[in-house]
């Protein structure tokens, strides 16, 4: 298994002359994985094993080995299986706090339940638990600064965009409008479920079950949404067949999870 260097971060700074320290990431790990449940009946869908790890300790790495430590699961599905896995996360060298939903919530709600947990930060890095994306962390947390963005995401140029839906953007980066799944097999730039959002996001998440897609980034697209565009490796597990297809491509997402800084060149 390829091994995490230790790394030293270099604090970024914001056009406010702000530091970035202690980022605090939220990883979305409470959903059903309903069209995972034949090939992963009896856990949650972010402890499937990716070879010889789970696909949630993939992603606990590749923060850790990016130097973000202080991490909060959003449990909701069978997630005690996921706090008796990971417990405070000393093991593998990162802080974990757990946020538990008592009946399903969406993404949004999951997160607007989790504002105890970053009410001490001004901005967190967001990532749903049943994706990978080759990305540096760093490199969107600057470009959210320069933007001074209310939310920013990753994106991502794929040649299927028929499960996803699609983002429309300026020239600016500026996010501009969403697009639903059309079940067409063309082209298009998704949502690929890494974000770094403002605290302030969570005043315009409604009370009770929400979306972040659906609920929350159409009301408050004229406050500022910006899309960082990512190159890099990206893989979905919310069907059998990526299911499979992660299995096989297991060991480029180790080495994939192990960069000290996996992105491309920031623009």
């Amino acid at each position: 298994m390829p091994r995490c260097f230790t790394h030293e971060l270099t604090p970024l700074e914001r056009p406010s002359s702000k530091y970035v320290k202690d980022i605090k990431a939220i990883l979305l790990v409470g959903g059903l994985g309903t069209r995972l449940r034949s090939a992963v009946p009896s856990m949650p869908k972010p402890l499937a094993s990716i070879g010889d790890m789970s696909f949630l300790e993939l992603l606990i790495r590749q923060l850790r080995c990016q130097g973000i430590r202080r991490l909060v699961m959003c449990t909701g599905h069978m997630g005690d299986q996921i706090e008796n896995e990971f417990g405070d996360g000393h093991a593998w060298d990162v802080e974990i706090e757990y946020s538990k939903e008592s009946h399903p919530v969406g993404t949004a709600g999951a997160l607007k339940l989790a504002h105890a947990h970053i009410s001490d930060v001004p901005y967190f890095l967001v990532m749903n638990g049943d994706s990978f994306l080759e990305i540096d962390f760093h490199q969107l947390v600057q470009f959210h600064g320069e933007k001074r963005a209310l939310a920013s995401m990753a994106v991502l140029q794929v040649p299927n965009a028929a499960r996803f839906g699609t983002v429309k953007m300026d020239t600016r980066s500026r996010v501009i409008g969403f697009l639903e799944k059309t079940g067409y097999d063309t082209p298009g730039i998704i949502n690929a479920g890494v974000y770094v959002f403002d605290r302030a996001l969570l005043d315009h998440i409604p009370e009770g079950p929400s979306s972040l897609e659906r609920d929350v980034f159409p009301r408050v697209l004229n406050l500022g949404i910006y899309a960082m565009e990512q190159h890099g490796m990206f893989i979905d597990i919310g069907t059998p067949e990526d299911y499979a297809r992660a299995q096989l491509l297991c060991h480029r997402l180790y080495e994939a999870a192990h960069q000290p800084h996996a992105g491309g060149e920031y623009r």
